[in-house]
C-alpha cells in the first residue's frame, strides 16, 4: 500500500512550491492582483475562474513556478485539492493561504493506486504536502489507509478474496493491536450459526463458511459491536443471478471491508470502547448441497426463516451475527452491508441507506456524515411493512415477492435479530464507484466509513 505518512508532513519552512486555491467568487480580485504576464498566461490558457480551472504559474526565476486551482469546495473539504494530488509533478508543495485541514485526505488518496494485478503501476514519484497543523497528520494518514484498505479488498478478484482471506485480514489486525481472534467453522458453525452455515455450505472446502470475531479494548469501556457482511462472491445461489448481475459480485464482501478498516481505526487511535468485530464470511455458491428456495432455516435467535430467495442471503448471515453481537449486551451495534439493489435504485451509488432504531443515534449519524463529507441518507424502519415478512409455515420469510420497499424490508428483517433495547445503525452501502472523480478512482470505495468513524470518535474519544 502507498506510504501515506511520507506524503503529508509538518511544515518546517523547507523549500516548496506554492499552491493557490481560489474560490470562483474571489477569482476576479485575485487575478487583478497578479502581474501582467501571469494574467496574459492565464488568458492564453483560457482560465476564466470556473471551478476546476487549473494552471501552472511562472515565478521570478526561470525554474520557479507555482500552481493554481479554482475550486468552489469549502476549505478543508476532503476532495478540495485531490485533483492536484493526481496531476502535479513529483515534488513538495504548500498552500499559499489557508490550512490543509481535511483536504489532506484527498491529497493522499489521489496518490493511491490498486496495482495488485498490474506491473505498470504509477512511477511518477511522490507529491508531498506540507501542513501547518501537524496534530491532524496521524489521523489523516490512518483515515487514508482505512479508505485505501476498503478499496483494495473490494477490488481484489473473488479468487484472491474468499472467507479464508478475510480471516487472514482479521488475524493480521488482531496481531497488530493485541486483540483476540475467534473463528467458528464446521460443525460448531452449523450448530451455533445455522444461517451462516446454510448460505455458505455449497462452497468448496477451501472456501468454507465461518464467523470471524475479534475482541479488543478495556472491558470497563462501553461495548461496541461492528459487523460486516462478508459474502466473498454472490452467484445468487440456486436463484442464480444473470451474468450482468453477477459481474461485480466480488464486491459483496464490501461490508466486511468497511468493518475491518473501521476496526483498524478504532484500535489504532485507541477509542475508549470494548470492540467486538464480527464478520460472517461465506461464498454463495451453487452445488448439490446448496440451500434451496422453500427451505426453512433455523437461526441462532431461535426463529425460523422460510427461504424465499437464495439471492437474499446477506440478511441471513447478518441475522446470526447480529444475534451473537446482541448476546454481549453492547451499547451500540453498527453493521455495514452491500445488501440490496433497491438501495441503489432509490439513492444511487453515492449515498448509503441508513437505518436506526434510535432517534438520537440517527441524528448523530447523519450529522457525523455531513461533518465528514461522507453523507448518509436515512430510510425508515416502517412498521407497516413488517407484514410483508410473514410466512405461512415459519416465523418469517427472508424476501417478499412484491418487489416493494426492498431496502426497508431487508432492514426490517435484520431488526428481528437486534435486541429491542440496543441502539443499532444499519448501513446499506454500495462499496463501489462506477465513475472516477478526483481522488476517487472507479472501483471499490469506502462509503459510510468516515461517517461512522466521526460518530464513534465524537461519542468515545481517543
Amino acid at each position: 500500500m502507498t506510504d501515506f505518512a511520507k506524503l503529508l508532513i509538518a511544515d518546517k519552512g523547507e523549500p516548496a512550491r506554492s499552491i493557490d486555491v481560489v474560490h470562483p467568487d474571489r477569482f476576479a480580485d485575485w487575478l487583478n492582483a497578479q502581474p501582467p504576464r501571469t494574467r496574459s498566461l492565464l488568458a492564453a490558457q483560457k482560465v476564466t475562474g470556473k471551478a476546476g480551472n487549473r494552471a501552472i504559474l511562472p515565478g521570478d526565476a526561470p525554474e520557479d513556478w507555482s500552481a493554481l486551482l479554482v475550486c468552489d469546495e469549502a476549505e478543508g473539504a476532503p476532495w478540495r485539492i485531490a485533483s492536484l494530488g493526481e496531476t502535479l509533478p513529483a515534488g513538495t508543495y504548500r498552500l499559499r493561504e489557508g490550512s490543509v485541514g481535511g483536504s489532506g485526505l484527498g491529497w493522499l488518496l489521489a496518490q493511491h493506486h490498486f496495482n495488485a494485478y498490474r506491473k505498470d503501476g504509477a512511477t511518477e514519484g511522490a507529491r508531498v504536502l506540507l501542513t501547518s497543523d501537524p496534530a491532524r497528520i496521524d489521523e489523516t494518514v490512518r483515515l487514508a489507509r482505512a479508505v485505501a484498505k476498503v478499496r483494495d479488498l473490494v477490488n481484489l478478484g473473488a479468487s484472491d478474496m474468499g472467507p479464508a482471506e478475510l480471516e487472514a485480514e482479521a488475524a493480521a489486525l488482531a496481531k497488530a493491536h493485541d486483540a483476540t481472534l475467534t473463528v467458528t467453522r464446521g460443525d460448531a458453525l452449523e450448530q451455533g450459526y445455522p444461517m451462516i452455515h446454510a448460505v455458505g455450505q455449497a462452497a468448496t472446502r477451501e472456501r468454507a463458511p465461518r464467523l470471524i470475531e475479534l475482541d479488543w479494548g478495556n472491558p470497563d469501556h462501553p461495548r461496541v459491536a461492528i459487523i460486516g457482511k462478508g459474502v466473498c462472491f454472490d452467484s445468487g445461489g440456486l436463484d442464480i443471478k444473470p451474468a450482468a448481475g453477477m459481474r461485480l459480485m466480488k464486491k459483496d464482501m464490501g461490508g466486511a471491508a468497511h468493518a475491518l478498516a473501521l476496526a483498524d481505526l478504532i484500535m489504532g487511535l485507541r477509542l475508549k470502547v470494548r470492540l467486538h468485530l464480527l464478520i460472517p464470511a461465506v461464498e454463495n455458491a451453487i452445488a448439490g448441497n446448496a440451500f434451496r428456495p422453500g427451505d426453512v432455516l433455523k437461526t441462532r435467535a431461535g426463529l425460523t426463516v422460510e427461504n424465499t430467495n437464495t439471492d437474499a442471503e446477506g440478511r441471513l448471515i447478518l441475522g446470526d451475527a447480529l444475534t451473537k453481537a446482541g448476546e454481549a449486551k453492547p451499547g451500540l451495534i453498527v453493521d455495514f452491508a452491500t445488501l440490496t439493489g433497491a438501495a441503489r435504485v432509490a439513492l444511487g451509488p453515492d449515498l448509503p441507506a441508513a437505518f436506526a432504531n434510535d432517534e438520537a443515534l440517527a441524528t448523530e449519524a447523519l450529522a457525523a456524515g455531513d461533518a465528514a463529507h461522507d453523507p448518509l441518507w436515512r430510510l425508515p424502519l416502517w412498521d407497516g411493512y413488517d407484514e410483508m415478512l410473514k410466512s405461512d409455515i415459519a416465523d418469517l420469510i427472508n424476501a417478499p415477492d412484491s418487489g416493494f420497499a426492498g431496502t426497508i424490508t431487508a432492514a426490517l428483517f435484520l431488526r428481528r435479530f437486534v435486541p429491542k433495547d440496543t441502539p443499532w445503525l444499519h448501513l446499506d452501502t454500495f462499496a463501489w464507484r462506477p465513475t472516477a472523480k478526483p481522488g476517487r478512482p472507479k472501483g471499490g470505495e469506502a462509503l459510510g466509513l468516515r461517517a461512522v468513524w466521526a460518530l464513534l470518535k465524537a461519542r468515545y474519544g481517543g
